[in-house]
């Protein structure tokens, strides 16, 4: 199970600062997992915390929000976890079991992980319904719910609608 830089899509930090979003990469090896992910984002995590957003191969995506104590996570795909470094660590962080040959794709975490910035877990559940979009897209909507999708766009080559 080892995941290398060049097949992770992504991997950003989005916080405020001085009342506006700001969205910044994370270098490796801050995002292999989620405990070296969470420790990068309290190095710039600003008047609430930090948001860090990262896609793995068009495949899955990991949420990490973390403010002065607190760490939670949601990873999109329980099943990546067979083979991606993160997904495991993201599963461990959780206190899951490994996947199942047979499990299917389902997330796990908090879905309320973004409520205090206004996404809370009915809405957050609604934007990961779709099991066929890929991450990016996802991401983009929860960056638009927030308020920094432009930013986010910008930041991964999007093209804001």
């Amino acid at each position: 199970m080892s995941e290398q830089s060049g097949e992770i899509d992504f991997a950003l930090a989005a916080f405020v600062e001085d009342g506006a979003w700001e969205v910044q990469d994370i270098a490796p090896p801050a995002f292999e997992t989620i405990e070296s992910l969470s420790h990068a984002l309290r190095h710039v995590s600003g008047e609430s915390g930090a948001v860090g957003m990262v896609a793995v191969d068009e495949d899955f995506f990991v949420l990490v929000r973390v403010d002065r104590t607190t760490t939670r996570v949601l990873l999109s795909d329980v099943t990546a976890a067979d083979e991606w470094e993160l997904a495991q660590s993201a599963m461990d962080f959780l206190g899951l079991p490994p996947p199942e040959d047979d499990d299917i794709q389902v997330l796990a975490g908090d879905l309320d992980l973004l409520a205090d910035l206004g996404l809370h877990a009915i809405d957050m559940g609604a934007l990961l319904d779709d099991v066929e979009a890929y991450p990016d897209e996802v991401l983009s909507d929860i960056a638009r719910r927030l308020g920094f999708g432009e930013l986010f766009d910008d930041a991964v080559g999007l093209t804001s609608a």
